[in-house]
């Protein structure tokens, strides 16, 4: 039989490669609007738009990697703090992991059974994923984290860089906001498919933030703009 495949096996690095696309599409869309908005000219655009592509990146790496590492950490520390209590008082955590799974629904005597069984099998891995809630599936992997998010940011930016590029000057504001909406759309998409939740919620989620954000980053540089003339 084939075995079956769940969604929860990529919530790892599907977590940070779709928060990574969106934000840069987004972050670098929003910085490109605001830009556009106080500018009459390509290059400051442009300009911002590979600058934050850059930065963001990097910041997105960085950060995803030190925010799971400290999930890491934790859980590093509390299987060291099991094992010792394996070691020491292999009695109480026994009696321990038995309560669990009465408490899941088994009686007294199947649940010190199943304890005692899954005890000699791989007694810290029951107690990981049992009384701590950790597995292989769900542990914090900070590289695969930062470069997922890395990754996907820059793709994610490259396409309102490429906008900057192209499109034309006087019509920039609309023709990025029009092509960010497109690319969000297309990055909850395949989001939900690979997660196997709801496309339209997904759609609809991304879109609405992601208009509010671009309307208030453009706002601010026709501020600017206005200030400057």
């Amino acid at each position: 039989m084939k075995s079956e495949e769940h969604y929860t096996t990529r919530s790892g690095w599907l977590r940070a490669a779709v928060l990574g696309a969106n934000d840069g599409i987004l972050s670098t869309t929003s910085l490109a609007i605001g830009i556009a908005a106080a500018s009459t000219t390509r290059e400051p655009i442009v300009l911002a738009a590979i600058a934050g592509l850059v930065a963001g990146a990097l910041s997105m790496a960085a950060g995803e990697y030190v925010s799971v590492s400290s999930q890491s950490d934790i859980e590093i520390s509390d299987l060291k703090r099991e094992k010792a209590e394996l070691e020491h008082t292999p009695e109480l955590e026994l009696i321990e992991l038995a309560k669990i799974y009465e408490q899941r629904g088994l009686d007294e005597n199947l649940a010190m059974q199943v304890a005692i069984q899954l005890t000699n099998h791989d007694a810290l891995g029951a107690h990981a994923r049992d009384e701590l809630g950790i597995n292989e599936i769900t542990m914090a992997k900070p590289m695969q984290a930062a470069l997922a998010s890395a990754a996907s940011f820059i793709i994610g930016g490259l396409l309102p860089l490429l906008v900057s590029i192209f499109a034309p000057i006087k019509m920039m504001v609309i023709y990025q906001y029009g092509f960010a909406i497109i690319f969000l759309a297309l990055s909850a998409l395949i989001a939900a498919k690979a997660g196997g939740s709801n496309r339209g919620k997904a759609v609809l989620r991304i879109c609405f933030w992601g208009t509010a954000a671009m309307l208030v980053t453009a706002f601010v540089g026709y501020l600017f703009g206005v200030q400057t003339h």
